[in-house]
């Protein structure tokens, strides 16, 4: 993400891609989508899920086109190296750009600079075809100016502050969940323990809930803080364990929580609308359907391009189908006033055995410890990226930075300001909302649309009108990038104004 032009790897299929897109969408704010459904309810929450759903897809095909115009704008750099080599002729190019239909022409020239790999005879190569993974800061600074791409990496860099801070209250807050078995006697079954109530109780262990989660948070600091200071890449293995958990934890949740429905135990109550929880039910779907940042390592590599906008079509409408599965199978079966804000807690066992939605006590402590599984081991990744980002957003050209800076002072700074948050609030739907409804909202709308604006307009003044892009958005009218930038602003601005709201 740091941004640069990077080898594709292996190629995929259109089906294997469509289950990375799933699977990378569907991840921390799944959890806390249940809750946030509760507080709007249910007819307002399922009209804002899919017209927000809708509005990603829309800018996720404006990435895909600044993609395509990227490799269209290498290509064209490329060829004019060869022209100044003395390679080609400069009349060739314009041939080629004038006939683009002209075999003749076509096969020689772009076979030169065909990076697919494959041979001139087997294919028919185009300017906009997507054969290097260009990622989007190397699209910002291709497209963007120098206040464009310095605002770029300053909204990438929020993202990923608060993704590390979700990171870092939920798997605590998770830890503490199960270590405090302590209920004080005058609390009904169904209530939350208060955060100020012992963790333990006794007179040996006099430490509240949210000092021991606190601990947990500088146990989870020490274990993964040092691997910012270092180089790790995620291996094939762990995604495949961390998918494999992912979709257990979700399956269980959704089957437990039918069972429960069917048996006639749901002591959910959910209302038609509440227009108070939409600044947080915004803030939860945008980081919930945010894909768009990884959408160069995903596109890449699938082998066939053909049909990219009908793949995330069909991607989009399952993640869909899915969180209202999730949502809707939560919110019938807790009550308002208990939900918790990660959902995997909710299936923790009850002080009385005939209010848990299981008894099984390996799925009770499993989907307790299902964040602490998944979120462990991505969150040294999410750190050595914004670590990366922010070397290049203070980047200094001809300047290197000195030892003490560049392998101690940035992973500090990386790794301090989410650990201090997280020690401050355990809320992770208060993070997920503020990170989704600012950072996330510029990453999801005016960052693509952006990016889709001037590639437009920068390819059509390189390549003129004759060549089209293959990959063009099937929402080509520039209205949409008005409408998208409208949408983004008044969703803002209406959740500033709530915040302020709620906090006076």
């Amino acid at each position: 993400m740091a941004g640069d032009v990077t080898d594709t790897g292996t190629l995929y299929s259109p089906a294997v891609g469509l289950v990375y897109v799933f699977n990378l969408i569907v991840g921390t704010g799944a959890l806390t989508m249940p809750k946030a459904f509760s507080g709007a309810g249910w007819l307002l929450s399922l009209i804002m899920v899919v017209f927000l759903a809708f509005t990603s897809y829309l800018t996720v095909t404006f990435v895909i086109e600044a993609m395509a115009a990227a490799n269209a704008r290498i290509r064209w750099k490329k060829l004019q190296s060869l022209k100044r080599s003395g390679k080609i002729k400069e009349e060739t190019i314009y041939q080629e750009i004038d006939n683009p239909s002209d075999e003749s022409e076509r096969k020689p020239l772009l076979s030169l600079i065909n990076e697919g790999g494959a041979k001139p005879n087997q294919t028919k190569a185009d300017f906009y075809d997507i054969t290097e993974r260009v990622e989007m800061g190397k699209m910002a600074s291709m497209f963007f100016h120098r206040i464009g791409v310095l605002a770029f990496y300053v909204i990438i860099a929020i993202y990923l502050y608060g993704d590390l801070a979700i990171y870092a209250a939920a798997v605590p807050k998770s830890m503490r969940d199960v270590a405090c078995v302590y209920r004080p006697a005058n609390l009904s079954c169904n209530a939350t323990v208060p955060d100020d109530e012992l963790c333990w109780g006794g007179n040996t262990w006099k430490i509240s809930r949210m000092n021991a989660y606190r601990v947990f948070v500088a146990a989870f600091a020490v274990l993964l803080g040092p691997f910012t200071f270092f180089n790790v890449q995620k291996t094939m293995l762990l995604q495949i364990v961390t998918t494999g958990f992912r979709w257990l934890a979700f399956g269980m949740m959704i089957v437990l929580a039918i069972i429960r429905l069917a048996e006639g135990k749901g002591e959910g109550h959910p209302v038609i609308a509440d227009f108070s929880g939409l600044p947080n039910l915004f803030g939860v779907c945008v980081y919930s359907f945010m894909c768009h940042h990884s959408l160069p390592s995903l596109v890449a590599p699938i082998r066939d391009k053909s049909r990219l906008t009908l793949l995330f079509a069909s991607d989009y409408s399952l993640i869909l189908c899915f969180y209202a599965l999730l949502s809707f199978t939560g919110i019938y079966c807790f009550s308002g006033n208990h939900f918790e804000d990660l959902y995997t807690l909710n299936f923790q066992a009850s002080c009385d055995p005939k209010d848990s939605v299981t008894n099984v006590v390996f799925i009770q402590y499993f989907l307790a410890l299902f964040p602490v599984f998944t979120l462990s081991t991505s969150f040294p990744i999410i750190a050595i990226t914004l670590r990366n980002n922010l070397k290049t957003l203070c980047h200094r050209p001809r300047r290197p930075y000195p030892w003490a800076v560049d392998k101690l002072v940035f992973p500090l700074v990386t790794i301090l300001p989410p650990i201090v948050v997280a020690l401050v609030t355990d809320n992770v739907g208060f993070l997920v909302s503020i990170t989704g409804s600012y950072a996330g909202a510029g990453i999801q709308y005016v960052i693509p649309v952006c990016l889709a604006y001037y590639s437009r307009k920068q390819m059509s003044n390189t390549l003129g009108p004759h060549i089209a892009n293959k990959h063009k958005s099937p929402f080509k009218h520039p209205i949409w990038f008005i409408l998208v930038l409208l949408w983004a602003g008044l969703c803002i601005a209406f959740v500033t104004v709530n915040h302020v709201i709620t906090r006076q």
